[in-house]
């Protein structure tokens, strides 16, 4: 979602919910496990999709391993639609993709109203999409909220009490709670996780609006994820033998295949996760040991490593990154449409360009795409 404000309240003794898309990459159950046991996050709510045409890659493995971490799971649609029709259609993709990822039945499926069309809309338009969205995607069995700003909430659209999910700053205004009586608040979009990269948006729960009526099971985090999330804890003391030599090698490879990224140079080193294919992993170093060419990845708390092949064929599981991709802007252009042409969300368009999705784009403009 987009970067809406900065800040926590005073008042919060504790995170909630995190929410979390392609942008931040695969995320191990050792990571959520880590998220709930040392910051008390109980809930995830996963991007599963947007518009009519973008499924998120990661949905699959977020939703499995968030639960496998002893989370609740829910999911969120990015909208574009302008009109009912158009939202009964988003919300088809977004249920139909969602069933697909493995998002249980009796989970909360979003809708993500902070769009350029949204914004160009009465609030009673907006208010006719959303319902129109919100009746259509409780018929895949999942139950319907909206995710907005404070400011759209109070002027682009009728939010009320025990009703959305909202993102404002302040939040203590004359000594009033901004929100309290909604389903939850979301107070950071760069809050910082032990073993995990990057920042999150983070929510505040006020009801069990996110945590109830799942009708899945949600296990408690078993003893093999316990000791998944030590091991990834520690892994930068692992290391390999002192007789081998490493050199300097900075690149990005695309995995063809899911590799394991490892605690050590080693086969027998323990697997921190697995990255599946086309994960891009950049790395500065590089050594031929036991047989293999490995390679070192830095991470936030000191490194992973995985094979890229047979010491004899050095890029038999990953290639080299290509080049850039870059595309002009022509008259008429909207961070939507590129996006779509290129099978990218704007917030990753936006972002592998430094810059956000209310940025305005002018004709003769370079961006990349791929």
């Amino acid at each position: 979602m987009a970067t809406l404000f900065l800040g926590l309240n005073a008042n919060a003794a504790r995170m909630d919910m995190v929410d979390v898309s392609n942008n931040n990459g695969y995320m191990s159950t050792a990571e959520y496990v880590s998220m709930r046991n040392e910051f008390g996050v109980k809930a995830l709510t996963v991007k599963i999709s947007e518009g009519t045409t973008f499924k998120d890659g990661y949905a699959a493995s977020n939703i499995a391993n968030g639960q496998a971490a002893g989370l609740y799971v829910n999911g969120y649609h990015f909208a574009h639609y302008k009109t009912k029709d158009q939202a009964i259609v988003e919300a088809d993709f977004a249920g139909k993709t969602a069933k697909t990822a493995g998002l249980p039945v009796g989970a909360v499926l979003v809708t993500d109203v902070e769009s350029q069309e949204a914004n160009n809309q009465s609030k009673a338009t907006n208010n006719r999409n959303n319902v129109a969205f919100m009746q259509e995607i409780q018929k895949y069995g999942y139950r319907a909220d909206i995710y907005t700003s404070g400011s759209w909430a109070n002027n682009k659209m009728t939010i009320k009490g025990k009703t959305g999910w909202i993102a404002a700053y302040p939040y203590v205004v004359s000594g009033k709670n901004w929100y309290s009586t909604n389903h939850a608040w979301q107070w950071s979009s760069t809050a910082k996780f032990r073993i995990s990269y990057g920042g999150f948006d983070v929510s505040q729960l006020y009801t069990d609006y996110y945590t109830a009526d799942q009708k899945s099971t949600v296990k408690p985090t078993n003893k093999d994820a316990v000791k998944a999330n030590n091991k990834e804890a520690n892994k930068h003391t692992s290391k390999p033998a002192t007789s081998a030599k490493w050199v300097k090698e900075t690149k990005t490879y695309t995995l063809k295949t899911a590799v394991k990224l490892r605690t050590g140079a080693s086969t027998s080193s323990n697997a921190i996760t697995i990255l599946p294919a086309g994960t891009t992993v950049k790395t500065d170093q590089a050594i031929i040991q036991g047989g293999y060419r490995w390679v070192r990845q830095p991470r936030s708390h000191g490194y992973g490593y995985l094979a890229t092949g047979p010491a004899s064929n050095t890029l038999e599981y990953v290639k080299s990154g290509a080049a850039h991709t870059y595309y002009t802007v022509k008259s008429g252009d909207s961070w939507w449409a590129i996006a779509q042409r290129n099978g990218l969300s704007m917030t990753t368009l936006a972002s592998q360009n430094g810059k956000t999705i209310y940025t305005t784009i002018y004709p003769g403009q370079r961006l990349v795409v791929r």
